[in-house]
């Protein structure tokens, strides 16, 4: 089943991406080794300043790592223990994979990048071979603040675009931390409960280990429907951030693996 012909996204605020069962688009498995001979690598390292990879900033940006070729995601740099399998595609668009790099670190003559992963806990990170991935430069950094339910967009550390948005309720809050873009899943329905995109990100709730039997997954999403009773600027969502539609259309021109942070 094609997540993209049903409605893949549903539920109150909490993206229920587990509930959909087989709708999930599986990773591509794929074994690892290198990448094949003159595939397009993205940005050299050796061209940046002091040869390393800056992790996400208002001014920089984010750096993002688009899987070339499955790899497994290494607790340290070099044959360290397994964290994760990063496969090409994301689990429910089934979209080309890109993970945020948050540092690089030169190990025995071979480059490493430190990536945020899409699984709990919600500061999850490993190392993948920077030669299995594509590196590229986002310029935009988003900014939540959650005290003043305000989205802000930053490029080149001059704010582009701000907005107000609903954000999790007391009981419920929107994740603090540092995390990314990590999907973007059209809905079927566009005058449903989110509206016309949910973009996960790699956040999940903290006191929602589970919710409506998915994993708890926290992404950016539009409104309609019963959604437009919660005025922007209030706290009344169960961990999403919704804004309006004409937001979150102009939000999935971004690339994946853009940096999202969220604040007190």
């Amino acid at each position: 089943m094609d997540v993209r012909s049903i409605a893949p996204l549903a539920g109150v605020c909490l993206v229920i991406l587990g509930g959909i069962g087989s709708a999930a688009h599986a990773a591509d498995p794929a074994p690892e080794g290198p990448v094949p001979t003159g595939a397009d690598l993205g940005v050299r390292i050796s061209s940046l300043p002091d040869r390393r990879v800056p992790g996400p900033s208002e001014r920089g940006g984010t750096y993002t790592a688009r899987i070339l070729i499955g790899t497994a995601v290494r607790r340290r740099p070099g044959r360290a223990a397994t964290e994760w399998y990063a496969g090409i595609r994301t689990k429910w668009s089934g979209a080309s994979q890109h993970l945020m790099v948050l540092e690089s670190r030169e190990v025995r003559g071979k480059m490493w990048l430190k990536v945020r992963l899409p699984i709990r806990p919600n500061r999850a990170a490993g190392w993948i071979p920077r030669d299995r991935v594509r590196l590229t430069l986002s310029r935009r950094y988003i900014l939540i603040d959650r005290s003043r339910r305000l989205l802000r967009v930053y490029r080149k550390g001059r704010v582009v675009a701000r907005f107000k948005v609903v954000v999790g309720a007391r009981a419920t809050p929107t994740p603090v931390g540092l995390f990314a873009l990590y999907d973007r899943v059209p809905q079927a329905d566009p005058n449903g409960f989110i509206g016309p995109w949910a973009m996960p990100l790699t956040a999940h709730s903290e006191p929602l280990r589970r919710y409506d039997g998915g994993p708890g997954l926290v992404a950016l999403h539009g409104r309609a429907g019963a959604s437009l009773l919660d005025p922007l600027g209030t706290a009344r969502s169960h961990g999403c951030v919704r804004m309006n539609n004409s937001r979150i259309r102009h939000l999935t021109k971004y690339d994946l693996g853009t940096a999202v942070r969220i604040k007190q």
